[in-house]
This record gives structure tokens, C-alpha cells and sequence, in this order.
């Protein structure tokens, strides 16, 4: 994988370039009440330009899935409009086809993050109980070697 001389690939400049655009576009000409405030999480272009698959997601919408499908459903019918106003801005001779995915991280972060610390509480238990029964038996001997 050869990177530019920047240190990282076209497609990943295009990629931000659309990100950003898009999110303005989206907070701007969009003013469909069905999809409450997108965030444009990421965007990753094919590396032949033909698709960008942009992740979002939703806040002032309840995360329930029926919420999230007719949000991606708007997003998918304004795709056409979107996309000829990303054609305006980005100097590219192909402009990819949009397709748009909700971003579950948002959603399972906190969920990953709290399964982490669960984890780690319980390692650090396990560690205290083993560690006392070695501090112990680190006493017993020193004491016997004394």
C-alpha cells in the first residue's frame, strides 16, 4: 500500500473533504424533521471513487431501529441532491455514489466501556485477594527466615 508524500492516501483526503462538506450540507440544506441532528461520523471512499460509505448518526431521535431506518431513508432519498452539491465543491472528474449506514459505536461504546471496567474491577479483586494471601505468606517467611 503506497502512501502520497502527505503520508496518507488520496482516498482518505477525498474521504475527509466529504466528511466535512457533508456535514454542512446535511445541518444546512437538509430541513427534514424526521432525521433530528446528524453527525457525519466518517466516510470511506472505494478506491476506485465509485462508492463513499458515510457513517452517522442521530441525536433528538430515539435510537430505536425504526428511528434509525427512516433517518438512512431520508439520507438515501437526499443522496442525488447531496451528491450534485458535493460535485459543485470537490474538484474530482467522479464523483461516488453515496451510501449511508448508521454508526453503532456510539452506541456500543459506552456499552464496550463499561464491560471493560467490569473486567478490570474484577481483576484488580482477584489480584487483591491473591496479592494479600502472597503478602501473607511473604511475611510468614521472612519472619522464619529472621
Amino acid at each position: 500500500m503506497r502512501h502520497s508524500p502527505r503520508g496518507y492516501k488520496r482516498t482518505d483526503r477525498i474521504a475527509d473533504q466529504m466528511q466535512r462538506d457533508l456535514a454542512v450540507l446535511v445541518q444546512q440544506e437538509l430541513k427534514d424533521p424526521r432525521l433530528g441532528m446528524v453527525t457525519i461520523s466518517g466516510v470511506k471512499v472505494s478506491r476506485d471513487l465509485a462508492f463513499a460509505d458515510v457513517y452517522v448518526t442521530f441525536m433528538g431521535i430515539d435510537e430505536v431501529e425504526e428511528n434509525i431506518k427512516q433517518g438512512l431513508d431520508v439520507l438515501t432519498h437526499a443522496a442525488g441532491f447531496l451528491r450534485s452539491s458535493l460535485a459543485k465543491d470537490l474538484k474530482l472528474r467522479v464523483i461516488p455514489n453515496l451510501r449511508f449506514h448508521y454508526d453503532r459505536t456510539v452506541v456500543d461504546g459506552p456499552k464496550m466501556s463499561a464491560l471493560i471496567s467490569r473486567a478490570r474491577s474484577e481483576d484488580r479483586a482477584l489480584a487483591g485477594r491473591s496479592g494479600s494471601d502472597d503478602v501473607s505468606s511473604d511475611q510468614n517467611t521472612g519472619e522464619a527466615g529472621e
